[in-house]
């Protein structure tokens, strides 16, 4: 089988490996469609994602969707062939939460995901021919839900989370600040959730457009014009410490900040005083708990995530395509990795590549 794999900072390697065999527990997937992450990028560009640094090669990968190839002993309820995404977490130690945190599992401390070089071995993705799951991370997918959308279940998931720890808006009008692709998710999930006005901003014409195609009102261009005023609750999506003022001053006295772009992990200067002066709520959002299922459901129902997808490579082809994701000059939305099995249907707003 082929297997992206990081082994170092811009040493990205498409490999023939043996297909693994599931153990006890197990399912054996093969692999369909694989969408790029920030995490990816990180160990690509620079080795490490966070604290997580590379000590080996690393198979990369947790946005996936595929076909049930092979099943383990000890699994029932799956049949091959079944078209299924996949929950990349998995709790390592008895999963006993600290009673004040009882069901927020993202946050148990030692979790192994999918892709991962936190822990040592580190944690193999799924952007192969064939991956391994527990038989309790898969998610089946619908008929009308095809692998293509399926592997944008988990990016979906993260930015569900992150509308449920803003609390209801049914009613209320938000800012998306960064039109990313889980910017883009966001504003999809925060529509479904009835917010009743939603604006988008970035610096990227590229960028706002998809937002208006996963359901923005408006838009603004930061390189050009000011974020709104007085927002009551704002979603900051880009990570960028030096947009922490801009986006502070556009929520409303006594508003929401849902932090759900990952900050760095190091010192970085930022103007937080309105934080205080305008007793703003500032909530992180840190992946997801079991939104997947509802992820999944909520695109069965006809949320059409296509929309956030600009470009899909052949897997041999996985150099370019990160290269593409990496480049801010391209643009680029969520960047699709085909390993195998039917051609999804283009939606009408992407780019093949």
């Amino acid at each position: 089988m082929r297997a992206v794999v990081v082994h170092g900072p811009r040493d990205l390697r498409v490999e023939e490996r043996p297909d693994p065999v599931p153990g006890p527990g197990e399912v054996a997937i093969a692999v369909e469609w694989g969408g790029i992450c920030g995490s990816d990028l990180a160990y690509f560009k620079h080795g490490a994602s966070g604290t997580a640094k590379l000590t080996s090669p690393l198979v990369l990968g947790h946005e996936i969707a595929g076909r049930i190839a092979r099943v383990g002993t000890g699994v029932s309820g799956i049949e091959v062939g079944q078209p299924v995404t996949v929950h990349p977490a998995q709790l390592v130690g008895d999963g006993v939460m600290d009673p004040r945190l009882e069901g927020r599992t993202n946050l148990y401390p030692r979790v192994r995901y999918f892709g991962s070089a936190a822990f040592d071995p580190h944690t193999d993705g799924g952007f192969a021919g064939v991956t391994l799951a527990r038989a309790e991370q898969l998610r089946a997918l619908p008929e009308s839900v095809d692998t293509l959308r399926g592997a944008l279940a988990e990016p979906l998931a993260v930015a569900m989370h992150a509308v449920r720890r803003a609390g209801s808006l049914a009613g209320k009008d938000i800012l998306v600040n960064g039109a990313g692709p889980i910017g883009a998710l966001v504003i999809a999930a925060a529509r479904h959730a009835g917010a009743q006005s939603i604006t988008a901003a970035d610096i990227s014409d590229a960028s706002l457009a998809r937002a208006k195609a996963m359901g923005a009102d408006a838009t603004v261009n930061v390189s050009a014009a000011a974020l709104p005023d007085d927002v009551e609750v704002v979603f900051e999506a880009t990570g960028l410490p030096a947009v922490l003022g801009a986006v502070l001053r556009a929520t409303a006295r006594g508003g929401t900040l849902l932090q759900v772009g990952n900050l760095p992990g190091t010192p970085a200067p930022s103007v937080l005083g309105d934080l205080v002066t305008r007793e703003i709520t500032w909530i992180g959002s840190y992946r997801f708990i079991d939104e997947i299922s509802d992820a999944v459901r909520v695109m069965a129902e006809g949320l059409d995530v296509g929309p956030v997808i600009s470009h899909r490579f052949e897997a041999e082809d996985a150099l370019a395509a990160m290269e593409l994701a990496a480049d801010p000059a391209a643009e680029s939305g969520k960047v699709m990795l085909h390993f195998g099995g039917p051609h999804s249907p283009a939606p009408d707003t992407a780019a093949s590549a």
